[in-house]
């Protein structure tokens, strides 16, 4: 979409055509990333020909603006004297959130290099659905105030909810309608006031929390020590007291039983059962349903028969069986008791109006509806009153209706129950309680049997007892909503969800399990799964994630590559973790930001040129800017283990956080200046050096020095020659010494790991059940190669041949893959030369055409490169061609399914041509 528009400073005769506004990219980032360590959500746009207009050269644009969302006159002072729309789309999607009733306020806008008029807008959301919407609002609406001859907007589709219909940029934009459909999925999707209490108080205490349904779900802290809750319900609540809670006859008679006082009653099902239950009952009676909540159904003070028999065919509504009870006169008070001890008294006041001799009862009610504490439902301090038919109802027993005019001073009640969600109203009464009416309340929730209870006390005066003043409890109520205790309509507000998380997570209990990130371009799944290792030597239950799958204390539980933010919460959600060691790569971070809000130790193993042209990321500091996140994020008493042999690297320590722990190859007189004076100064250091019994693996710590073991003595490094496999195990040790583990337990682990499939799938693992050997390793960018071709020169055969089997995936750049090509020419005897199922954009064969390149190139002869395209043909071709004695390396993309095709290969007639 195009419109015609005049550049600055050309004449309205010569008009060109305007590029309009366009979303290029949206991203959601749900956990810290590369722009900030919260929940952001990116908007990448192409501004085209607005990049020439900012807001101050837009007559009136500024001034419309301002009029629709007045804050902005503050926020974006630069919008007379000069800004970027960018600039201003962030501030009025953080603006929109607001009004929606989602407060957010952090957001930045950024240029994006070599691109001119292209920004990141970045701003932050509590609900992603509504940030999204949020930021379309932002752009229809800045659209429409556009000068004609300026507008248009393309791409808007990609931040459009799921289940929400494409917006028409071209229709006139309603702003009150926009904003509506805001509040509307706040409504529907943002967590209630009970639940968002709670998660507030676990965010101030420093407690992490995962929400894991739309509603009100929500994990509070990690692994083997986390609790759940939905609403006021937690995972201490039984399940036994939940359901005699919602059986309010049976509620009633366990606490008659324990000598609490409740109302008499009897459980109905006829209207005519009701009439003559209520004859027999002292006084008014209450209807209500045996298994109601929030008031639906109940009617009070009921002295006729057939107002029983109207409040029995309402309650019957909600429920086939119908309570009719005493009736006690007084005034409503919801005492909530939590983990035995009472932390809050409201009065309840049913919603009422007051009249003042003009207004109808109706209008009266639109009046009090205007108050900005009201809102619809649950959203809100309080609820709007609706005139419904219990409405009607309740005004025809007093003979008046909603025109009715009210005299000065008089008071119409419109409900017979004082719930917040029928438009109650309440009042703080905690500190003037009676000591024997709390005494009630905590017996009563003990009885019943919940951690968290809302006791409904009837009784004319709170401060004085029950006993003394007659009343009793006619409700336990299992999911208490908070709201009128957090935001009370008088009186004093109780942070009620305190006594909550004090009760989940007493004093000294932890709510965190160690997280143990590690990233890096090479030996992240190797170095992921030595720590692992170490920790269940140590005799903990880990959860691990890897490019080759989730396990939990050694068991997978998922296969793939599983590095991102998702495959992070499965073991942060698992209920039997107590570490988690997470293989944290570069596409995850930059899709959706970290799946943890912070670490106890990040690790960074190397940076090295891969992955470069994707994404933005276009040189090797582009990638260590990015993989560096994971030093930002660890915790105060936290480590963060840097490779000291690695430049990118190093450089992480004047931002990572926590302890500094380096790890190197290159340790006795080959110790860098740098890796030197961390030592001198008492620094923690694990170190390869050179002794007259070989490479040793040695901890340096507070000026000492402690030998830890032989590298050859670790089955991995194949007796030391996978130098690669020797620096992951330092970088494992240093892990493991910053989670405080014995050296012994390292010692010994560390001496067990193997390359082994079982333990290692894809990396280095050795095959000798052939006639020729096999090795299977997933080397796939030019410094992995590097390695491999090192470690050919030991595994070589004195005879045979060196056949290798690689690929290289289509999203590399043209020139990493003929250097791929020309490491093979310099490790294979022969090539044959394989694709990716996965292409990533480019034509069929043309990877494995450049990687053919590259070898030929280096002066590899053409006679020994083959090209098979598809990865199973290739591994047959290379098996079926093997002698006795070669030795055959396979590179593969399907590890499991190469390695098995491997094992199953016939080699039988070759067996029996060896003498």
């Amino acid at each position: 979409m195009t419109s015609k528009a005049y550049l600055p400073g050309e004449s309205t005769d010569s008009p060109v055509l305007a590029a309009p506004l366009r979303v290029l990219e949206r991203q959601i980032y749900r956990g810290p990333n590369i722009y900030g360590y919260g929940p952001m959500i990116r908007l990448q746009l192409d501004l085209g020909a607005l990049e020439e207009y900012p807001p101050d050269q837009l007559q009136g644009f500024s001034d419309r603006l301002v009029e629709l969302l007045p804050t902005l006159r503050s926020s974006v002072p630069q919008l007379r004297e000069g800004t970027w729309l960018g600039h201003v789309t962030e501030h009025v999607a953080l603006e929109l959130q607001t009004l929606s009733g989602t407060r957010v306020t952090y957001g930045k806008t950024r240029s994006v290099k070599g691109q001119p008029g292209v920004y990141n807008v970045l701003y932050s959301y509590t609900e992603e659905r509504v940030g999204l919407l949020a930021g379309a609002v932002a752009l229809r609406l800045i659209n429409s105030l556009l000068p004609a001859e300026l507008r248009g907007l393309e791409g808007i589709e990609r931040l459009l909810p799921e289940g929400h219909t494409l917006l028409d940029a071209a229709a006139q934009f309603d702003f009150e309608g926009e904003l509506t459909e805001l509040r509307r999925l706040v409504k529907k999707f943002a967590l209630g006031p009970t639940t968002q209490s709670l998660v507030s108080e676990a965010e101030r205490r420093g407690i992490p929390f995962l929400r894991l349904d739309d509603q009100s779900l929500v994990q509070l802290g990690y692994g083997k020590y986390q609790q759940q809750i939905r609403a006021s319900i937690t995972s201490k609540t039984p399940h036994i007291a939940t359901g005699t809670a919602s059986d309010k006859d049976l509620t009633k008679r366990l606490l008659d039983r324990a000598g609490l006082p409740v109302p008499q009653g009897v459980v109905v099902r006829s209207a005519e059962e009701a009439v003559a239950a209520a004859r027999r009952l002292p006084g008014a009676v209450v209807t209500k349903p045996l298994d109601g909540n929030h008031g639906r159904g109940v009617s009070l003070n009921l002295t006729e028969d057939e107002q029983v028999r109207q409040g029995f065919e309402e309650a019957r509504q909600h429920s086939a069986r119908v309570v009719v009870e005493q009736y006690y006169t007084g005034n409503d008070h919801r005492v909530l008791v939590v983990d035995g001890q009472v932390v809050a008294v409201a009065e309840r006041v049913p919603a009422h109006v007051v009249g003042d001799g003009t207004r109808t009862i109706a209008q009266l009610v639109e009046d009090i509806n205007l108050d900005p504490r009201r809102g619809n439902g649950h959203e809100n301090v309080m609820t709007r009153i609706k005139i419904d038919q219990h409405v009607l109802t309740l005004l025809a027993r007093t003979g008046q209706t909603p025109d009715t005019v009210p005299t000065a001073g008089e008071v119409v009640f419109l409900r017979d129950t004082a719930n917040m969600s029928t438009g109650g109203t309440a009042v703080d009464r905690t500190d003037v309680t009676h000591p024997e009416n709390i005494t009630i309340a905590r017996r009563a929730a003990q009885v019943i049997g919940l951690d968290v209870a809302g006791i409904d006390l009837i009784t004319p005066d709170i401060s004085r007892s029950v006993h003394e003043t007659g009343g009793g409890i006619v409700e336990v109520n299992a999911a208490p909503g908070f709201r009128m205790h957090l935001q009370p309509s008088e009186g004093k507000a109780r942070n009620v969800a305190g006594p909550v998380l004090s009760m989940l997570f007493p004093k000294d209990t932890p709510c965190r399990m160690p997280i143990i990130s590690i990233t890096g371009t090479n030996g992240k799944s190797t170095t992921s799964r030595m720590v692992a290792h170490i920790l269940r030597h140590a005799g903990k239950v880990v959860g691990l994630t890897t490019s080759n799958g989730i396990y939990i204390n050694g068991e997978q539980i998922v296969s793939g590559d599983t590095t991102g933010p998702k495959s992070a919460k499965v073991v942060l959600s698992d209920p039997n973790v107590e570490v988690a060691v997470l293989e944290t790569a570069r596409g995850g971070i930059l899709r959706e930001g970290l799946g943890f809000d912070r670490c106890d130790v990040g690790a960074v193993l190397n940076i090295q040129a891969d992955h470069l042209g994707l994404k933005g990321i276009e040189t090797v500091e582009d990638l260590a800017w990015v993989k560096s996140l994971v030093v930002e994020v660890v915790t105060e008493g936290g480590t963060s283990v840097l490779n000291a042999d690695d430049a990118l690297t190093l450089k992480m320590r004047r931002k990572a956080r926590g302890s500094l722990t380096l790890f190197s190859m290159h340790g006795g007189n080959a110790a860098s200046k740098d890796l030197q004076e961390h030592i001198a100064g008492g620094g923690t250091a694990l170190v390869r050096e050179p002794t007259v019994l070989g490479d040793e693996i040695v901890l340096y710590e507070g000026g000492q020095r402690r030998p830890i073991l032989r590298a050859r003595d670790i089955p991995a490094t194949l007796g030391g020659f996978a130098q690669v496999n020797v620096q992951n195990a330092l970088a494992a040790a240093a892990i493991a010494v910053a989670q405080n583990v014995d050296l012994g337990v390292i010692r010994a682990a560390l001496g067990s790991f193997t390359t082994s499939f079982e333990q290692s799938p894809g990396r280095l693992n050795l095959y000798d059940g052939h006639p020729f050997r096999v090795l299977l390793d997933y080397a796939h960018n030019p410094s992995g190669m590097e390695y491999l071709r090192d470690l050919v020169t030991h595994l070589r055969p004195p005879r045979g041949r060196v056949i290798g089997v690689m690929g290289v995936a289509g999203d590399r750049r043209d020139e990493d893959i003929r250097r791929m090509g020309v490491l093979a020419a310099e490790t294979f005897d022969k090539l044959i030369v394989r694709e990716d199922e996965l292409r990533r954009g480019r034509p069929k064969g043309e990877g494995a055409r450049l990687l053919e390149e590259g070898a030929r190139e280096a002066g590899f002869p053409a006679e020994r490169v083959t090209t098979v395209l598809d990865e199973m043909d290739a591994v047959d071709r290379a098996l079926s061609v093997a002698q006795p004695g070669d030795l055959v390396i396979l590179l593969a993309d399907k590890v499991e399914q190469t390695w098995q095709r491997m094992r199953d290969f016939d080699s039988s007639p070759l067996r029996a041509e060896i003498p």
